[in-house]
């Protein structure tokens, strides 16, 4: 039975698989998710490596298809769309913070976080793209390049740039792997500040207990399967 939308709830998954390799030799990933998200939320996904964490945010985000089951994101569900629907679904309604920063390295910082805005279709993109850099802290950084910016520093750029166009879930995976420990609070102080300004669900996978207690809810994955789920 195909999943109805709710408006309380910004992602709906049922019995949601994933199964890499061939026929002969089948490694399954996620191994029958059920799933419901409330809007405006901040739920962590936490789990050792190889727990299926990141490979479920992919699916819930459009950036991988699943193998089996259904997805519904922000009312759409992924479930008949290819490719290109993916990414036109993702548009406005997902922001995706990644551990390695992703940022183009010939666009300046202001650059980095208007190009996508203007692709979306936004007239004022460079000036929503200046004010998200001034609220992360890089209002004098604008003209900088990746190169010239520190990590703490680039990861300021892709929360600016995954919250600019005011999306309705913001994904962040393992978003201060690559931080020492001060610069990793003060990025995870910043996620949730930009998160309760974009009024956006938070989902944060991590493998990071002290971090997943700070979200509403946990949910926590071993083998593909979700084996806990409470309030943080």
């Amino acid at each position: 039975m195909p999943i109805e939308p709710n408006p309380d709830i910004v992602i709906r998954a049922r019995n949601v698989t994933l199964t890499l390799g061939n026929r002969e030799a089948p490694t399954e990933i996620l191994r029958g998710i059920d799933l419901d998200i409330d809007r405006g939320t901040s739920v962590a996904i936490l789990g050792p490596s190889g727990s299926g964490k990141s490979s479920l945010m992919a699916i819930l985000s459009g950036l991988e298809r699943a193998t089996g089951g259904e997805v519904m994101v922000a009312g759409i569900s992924y479930r008949a769309l290819d490719e290109d629907s993916l990414a036109l679904a993702r548009r406005g309604r997902v922001g995706i913070v990644l551990q390695s920063f992703h940022l183009l390295p010939t666009m300046t910082a202001l650059e980095n976080v208007a190009v996508p805005l203007e692709l979306a279709g936004a007239p004022d993109a460079f000036a929503r793209a200046a004010t998200e850099l001034e609220a992360v802290g890089l209002g004098a950084r604008t003209s900088h390049y990746p190169v010239q910016l520190s990590g703490g520093e680039q990861q300021r750029v892709a929360i600016a740039r995954a919250v600019a166009g005011r999306p309705e879930i913001v994904f962040a995976d393992e978003p201060t792997g690559n931080l020492d420990g001060t610069t990793s609070m003060a990025i995870i102080d910043l996620l949730f500040e930009r998160q309760a300004a974009a009024g956006a669900t938070l989902i944060i996978i991590t493998h990071d207990p002290s971090l997943a207690d700070r979200c509403d809810r946990i949910l926590e994955m071993r083998d593909g399967r979700i084996v806990a789920d409470r309030r943080g």
